[in-house]
């Protein structure tokens, strides 16, 4: 069967799948305090119809699925959803991102269901700072860390949301404790996502202005990690440590762009920064056959624009990041 080809050449081999879009915390870069417009959970696709999706996606060369949130491990029954995933024959790369405050509990079993990596949400070691950020306590993501190291996860990806004025000068103690755990730390760029994003971009710090200054400590020389996403990478020398970083506004990726999101909803995402999507949910529960479903999402990733606009139009995109996928 013909892989999947964007309008402008891209192969698109990489599906991020929300499971919810409740979380556990409230990231005020990520979601609005008091919000509590969630969608409803008749709305939801249910497991059932998720691997349908997921399974059509792999028959048409998609290898790669990352479950994500919200905050994924929020959803009941998440390690048997991935245990269905990691079946699904051609998926050969299935990960997770989570903020870790329910890992320690679930960590085991998600590591026998096949999930191979683990990507956290983690802006700082500092307790004091990480309340003021994301209203929630420090001491339950390092006891999922801890956790998941126990599981054999390997690599965990820390990711970092560098905010000038916030958490920047968190940044070589952040680099410290993954060389002191052996996990990989990767810094990202706020972006303008919905209110709350723009809020953040206030507090916009150009990455190159944190490597510079990591290499008036650090001797970085270039490395390479395992992964379908778009960081560069350095490795501190001396160290295993390897440093990603993620710039989606000063020095974007977009022809590169391998994936795209499928919401809680169904509803897919052909771009982060656009507003261009394909709804599947109505098909799947009108009964679409599979050759229609492939059809629908070679029909979906046409609509897939060139690259985002978060420089020119930042205000275009109204919708959340919780409520998009990470």
């Amino acid at each position: 069967m013909n892989p999947l080809i964007d309008p402008f050449g891209r192969s698109i081999e990489y599906v991020r799948l929300s499971v919810t879009d409740r979380c556990d915390l409230r990231c005020f870069y990520c979601m609005p305090k008091g919000f509590n417009d969630f969608e409803a959970p008749e709305h939801w696709l249910n497991f059932d119809e998720i691997e349908r999706v997921i399974g059509a996606f792999a028959r048409l060369g998609t290898r790669r699925v990352r479950i994500t949130g919200g905050e994924p491990l929020v959803r009941k029954g998440l390690p048997g959803l991935a245990a269905r995933l990691h079946a699904l024959p051609g998926i050969d790369d299935l990960s997770l991102s989570t903020n870790a405050v329910q890992l320690a509990r679930h960590a085991s079993e998600l590591r026998i269901a096949g999930v191979q990596r683990l990507n956290i949400s983690l802006d700082t070691i500092d307790p004091q700072r990480f309340r003021e950020i994301t209203g929630g306590k420090l001491e339950k993501v390092i006891d999922g860390l801890m956790a998941a190291k126990t599981a054999g996860f390997s690599p965990i990806k820390i990711n970092m949301v560098v905010m000038k004025g916030i958490n920047d000068n968190d940044v070589e103690a952040m680099v410290e404790f993954c060389i002191e755990h052996s996990f990989t730390l990767r810094f990202i760029e706020t972006m303008p996502m919905g209110d709350t994003g723009r809020e953040a971009n206030a507090h916009f710090l150009d990455l190159h202005t944190v490597r510079k200054r990591l290499e008036r400590r650090y001797e970085l020389v270039p490395g390479v990690m395992p992964g379908g996403g778009p960081a560069r990478y350095m490795r501190v020398a001396g160290t295993e440590l390897r440093l990603g970083f993620i710039t989606p506004l000063s020095q974007h990726f977009c022809e590169t762009c391998n994936r795209v999101r499928l919401s809680v909803d169904g509803t897919l995402y052909l771009c982060l920064g656009q507003e261009h999507k394909f709804e599947l949910r109505p098909l799947l529960r009108a009964g679409v056959d599979d050759d229609a479903l492939n059809t629908a999402i070679r029909e979906a990733i046409a609509l897939k624009p060139e690259r985002h606009e978060f420089n020119d139009k930042p205000g275009q995109v109204v919708r959340f990041m919780s409520m998009t996928g990470g």
